[in-house]
């Protein structure tokens, strides 16, 4: 028992056992391994560069434009060339309006740009770049009865429609929209229009256009402040006489017809105010002289 334990189980066998224990025998298949090793790689370097050839001239030959890569091809020619055309369509006409904007600045006519409301621009209204420096006050002044009026017979219909309602009949109201559908827009081509354009380009026609039809405008705020009772009773605008008549029967509506009344003074006084100012710097700026000269030369005309 103590002989077995003895003995080494991991032990090396005896040379006679291992055949390679012979250095002529693990010498002659070193060698063998090594050529073998050596031909393998030889054989793995030409296989690899067969390959690659292959592969090069397969790849360079076997890529040819199939229809569909010509079609492609021909379709973005087609494309491009729809592109140039359209660019050159495009500078024409650019160079068209160009040529038609300088035409019109050498004949005097400017093109306005609608700014005005902000929210739904209709006209061209710019004081603060299109009107000089001395005037632009006087201008925004008059802007302010333009909107005055405005607001004056937008409150008339308020009022008038709270009359009809209270059984003043239905035919005040009617004349109530008429007064505002004619008097805004007519307001701003027949005064406030001429005067913006005889600021801006200091034309005598339009001072007198302008002096008429303000005058006009004038006698209208301060009939409707007054309102007498020749239309309808005088019903249809909140003057100061249908005030008093209604304050009583109806004070609500008495008090609509007493703002209204507010109003239309404030606007006839501001007019009357807006009114001197213009005639003063029309007559200092010798425009008056201006245009009785053209109205003389218009006399002759017609009577030869």
């Amino acid at each position: 028992m103590a002989g077995r334990l003895d003995e080494n189980p991991f032990a090396e066998e005896e040379d006679e056992a291992n055949p390679f224990s012979d250095p002529a025998v693990r010498g002659k298949a070193s060698e063998c391994s090594k050529r073998s090793t050596h031909i393998k790689l030889k054989t793995f370097i030409t296989t690899t560069r067969t390959c690659w050839f292959q592969l090069g001239r397969e790849a360079t030959i076997g890529i040819p434009l199939d229809t569909a890569s010509r079609g492609s091809y021909q379709d973005l020619k087609k494309k491009e060339k729809e592109l140039q055309a359209k660019e050159a369509e495009l500078n024409r006409r650019e160079q068209e309006v160009r040529r038609k904007e300088e035409a019109a600045a050498r004949a005097g006519i400017v093109l306005e740009e609608k700014n005005w409301p902000p929210f739904f621009p209709i006209i061209h209204h710019d004081i603060a770049n299109d009107i000089p420096v001395h005037l632009q006050r006087l201008q925004y002044v008059a802007f302010s009865t333009f909107l005055g009026l405005f607001l004056c017979l937008l409150w008339n219909i308020v009022a008038v429609t709270t009359a009809w309602i209270r059984g003043e009949g239905v035919r005040i109201w009617f004349l109530a929209i008429i007064f505002f559908i004619a008097g805004v827009p007519g307001a701003y081509v027949l005064w406030y229009r001429p005067l913006y354009r005889a600021f801006r380009k200091e034309s005598a026609l339009s001072f007198g256009r302008f002096f008429l039809f303000y005058l006009v405008h004038i006698g209208f705020c301060i009939f409707a402040a007054v309102a007498p009772p020749i239309v309808f009773r005088g019903k249809s605008l909140t003057g100061i006489l249908p005030a008093v008549d209604l304050i009583g029967n109806h004070p609500l509506v008495g008090i609509f017809y007493f703002i209204g009344f507010g109003l239309f003074c404030v606007e006839s006084i501001i007019s009357i105010w807006v009114f001197q100012q213009v005639y003063m710097y029309f007559r200092g700026s010798g425009q008056a002289a201006e245009m009785k000269r053209d109205a003389a030369r218009g006399a002759m005309r017609a009577a030869i």
